[in-house]
């Protein structure tokens, strides 16, 4: 199970949930049920002897996963849920559907057209950004029907709330419908979680008590500031979307994974995560259409709306498709697409222990088809360049054979063509000598060259292997540091693949470790050079003896921290006195 915050849910043999518990680490805290000993509850033993699979729903914080419980308990009434059982219901924000709307606090959701917010794990964060909205948009509290011909009227009188400031009373028309609707826009907007305009109009209150010595009231606001950046206005888990039905589709090499999450009542109450064989190019959207088929088998009727990352070939009959872009559906959609991955990463371990050749093939196989190659690409060549303005030129070349580093084959370059810093140059050159060393001696060829950098670095690479008639015979990319751009020959638009894509992990895996040894060989030499130049510059001292001391000591430090002693040992009293006269140690 992965070490990520979420709900479970344990099933006896019947397929009943008997037991509902959150977490905010899945894999810990569901295992600790089955430590041999670890409960002496009785209640627990007989929970834990029951117990014939786990379900679990990944979310993105541990609050989530506390309402999500809530809910699910509610939902399926388990058995070992004594203490969670009642009616209880967590708070949220309500925006009644009235003229000149109230909002509120509340337990009760009434399907009467208002707007709901949350619900809130804590009551006390409820309390402060009501009492911040009300301090920036002073609202009406009273529970008066506030009908247009009534104001106009003069039926109504201004209560003690517009004395004290508190609503600016819209039932003697002091405010306009225009005005407050407005003002209801911006409550909508912050409780959907755009918080900025308070926490800045917080910030300011809190320096002008501090600047005016009204430190209590600076603290009291400070508190205020620290409660709103901690808090979560809207939840992933609960949310104003009705009744849908989720799906999600993620490729990875000839498998494709189907994620599927049903809504109830704005609550998430079931997941499910398929996967079936791709072997052919099939389009997404067949293979969209094929997964909610197979999922429809597997939970029954569909809802009539189905949240999808695309529209599917096929039409279902009586559903229609939402592609969200925005708000609380595309919120789903991305928590659907969360659980898939963590189940695809769950599938691959699993894979990996019982043979991990054929995991590593199926990664190799969405590499492949990322970057749009012609063959597997079971050798990875990456090449980085080293120097310090223009000094001391290197460069780096490491081996990558069914994904993982071949260090062995770890090879370094110094430039030998180039005396400036020009990183194009000197790749044109490390490329050609190190293709041209491979066809003499008739060694393996990659199937993948990664050159670190963009179009420029890559043009240079190009040069080299239509040089030695290799282009389209390897295929070769650049990796940009700057946004994880790929730039592939011919084509200058850069592709951008998901962050959690292992096939950008694989090439800035293969980049950070080009640039790691090429930084090494790097700082050795100039290192070398450094000693070189303060040992040449001691007369008395041969080449043969500067040879012996780098060869066994590599540094100056090193050299210093042996002693005299030692140095005459190995150049020679002669040649050590000449160093000691120098002042490079002393005795």
């Amino acid at each position: 199970m992965p070490d990520l915050p979420g709900v479970y849910q344990f099933l006896d043999g019947l397929g009943t949930v008997i037991y509902v518990g959150k977490a905010k680490n899945l894999k810990k805290r569901v295992s600790s049920y089955f430590f041999e000993g670890r409960h002496t509850s009785r209640k627990v033993q007989v929970l834990v002897s029951k117990i014939v699979s786990v379900k679990f729903l990944v979310v993105s914080t541990e609050a989530e996963a506390f309402l999500l419980e809530n809910v699910c308990i509610k939902q399926h009434q388990p058995r070992y849920n004594i203490n969670l059982k009642d009616d209880k219901t967590y708070p949220s924000i309500c925006i009644k559907n009235e003229n000149f709307p109230r909002v509120f606090s509340t337990r009760n959701i009434v399907k009467d057209g208002s707007k709901y917010f949350g619900p809130y794990p804590s009551v006390q964060t409820v309390h402060v950004l009501l009492d911040l909205i009300r301090e920036l948009y002073p609202l009406r509290t009273c529970h008066l029907k506030l009908d247009s011909l009534d104001i106009a009227s003069k039926k109504f009188n201004a209560c003690l709330e517009f004395q004290m400031g508190n609503c600016k009373a819209p039932c003697i028309s002091n405010q306009s419908v225009e005005e407050y609707d407005e003002n209801i826009a911006m409550i909508t907007s912050i409780l959907k979680g755009d918080l900025s305009t308070v926490k800045s109009a917080v910030k300011k209150q809190m320096q002008n008590a501090s600047a005016e010595l009204r430190f209590e009231e600076a603290n009291e606001l400070k508190e205020k500031l620290s409660l709103l950046s901690d808090f979560q206005s809207k939840s992933t888990v609960l949310t104003s979307s009705g009744n849908v039905d989720v799906f999600c589709l993620i490729k990875e090499g000839t498998l494709a994974y189907s994620n599927f999450i049903r809504v109830s009542e704005g609550a998430v109450i079931y997941t499910h995560t398929i996967e079936f064989a791709s072997p052919l190019d099939d389009e997404m959207e067949d293979m969209l259409s094929f997964a909610i088929a197979e999922l429809k088998e597997i939970v029954g009727e569909l809802n009539k709306e189905l949240i999808v990352p695309f529209l599917p070939e096929v039409e279902f009959e009586g559903v229609t498709f939402t592609v969200p872009q925005r708000g609380d559906k595309l919120k789903l959609l991305n928590l659907s697409e969360h659980n898939c991955r963590v189940y695809i990463a769950h599938r691959i371990e699993q894979v990996e222990k019982l043979d991990p050749d054929i995991a590593m093939e199926q990664r190799l196989i969405s590499v492949k088809q990322d970057l749009h190659l012609t063959e597997l690409p079971y050798h990875i060549e990456c090449f980085d360049n080293s120097n310090t303005q223009g000094t001391n030129p290197v460069a780096a070349c490491v081996v990558f054979k069914n994904g993982k580093p071949s260090k062995k084959d770890y090879r370094h370059f110094l430039i030998k063509s180039v005396s400036s810093s020009n990183d194009f140059a000197s790749m044109e050159e490390v490329i050609y000598r190190r293709y041209r060393r491979l066809l003499d001696e008739g060694e393996e060829l990659p199937q993948l060259i990664v050159v670190d950098g963009g179009k420029g670095q890559l043009s240079s690479a190009i040069n080299s292997l239509e040089k030695l008639d290799l282009m389209g015979k390897i295929s070769i990319v650049g990796l940009a540091k700057r946004l994880e751009e790929i730039f592939l020959p011919n084509d200058p638009t850069p592709l951008f693949l998901n962050k959690n894509s292992f096939s950008l992990r694989l090439l800035m895996h293969l980049r950070d470790e080009a640039h790691r040894f090429g930084i090494t060989f790097h700082r050795k030499r100039r290192s070398s050079k450094m000693l070189l130049h303060e040992l040449n510059h001691v007369s008395g001292v041969g080449e043969t003896s500067v040879e012996k001391l780098l060869a066994k000591y590599k540094t100056i430090s090193r050299i210093r921290e042996a002693g005299y002693e030692d140095v005459a040992q190995l150049i020679g009293a002669r040649s050590a006195n000449a160093l000691l006269e120098s002042g490079f140690f002393a005795l």
